[in-house]
């Protein structure tokens, strides 16, 4: 059998402050990555790009991102891609790709924090 992975590594920006919920002894916190990007069209135009992503903090790690992740802060991360499904209120299926973290650099301005 072939070796599969499943590591997705990013930097941008924190777009909104941590959201945080517990479930029993259980912490999840959710937090939107803006990642830029510019590039040059085939007719020579500058494009500039925002993709935004949804990381997701499981316990410890929740506490840590919720201490010290703020919107604007520049953000790096290490996880793997997550996707699931859903019905929606209105009865349609919804579907969703999150980035579960596992390694998080945060930094504010003069300092950096890692785990």
């Amino acid at each position: 059998m072939e070796n599969v992975i499943n590591k997705v590594v990013l930097s941008g920006f924190a777009g909104t402050d941590v959201d945080v919920k517990s479930f029993g002894n259980q912490k999840l916190a959710k937090v939107n990555l803006a990642v830029h990007e510019s590039y040059r069209n085939s007719v020579g135009e500058d494009i500039k790009k925002t993709n935004w992503f949804t990381l997701i903090f499981w316990n410890a790690k929740a506490d840590i991102a919720e201490s010290q992740v703020k919107k604007g802060a520049k953000l790096s991360i290490e996880g793997r891609l997550q996707s699931g499904s859903y019905e929606a209120k209105s009865g349609g299926k919804r579907s969703f790709t999150e980035i579960v973290v596992n390694e998080l650099l945060v930094k504010e301005t003069a300092a950096a924090t890692a785990f």
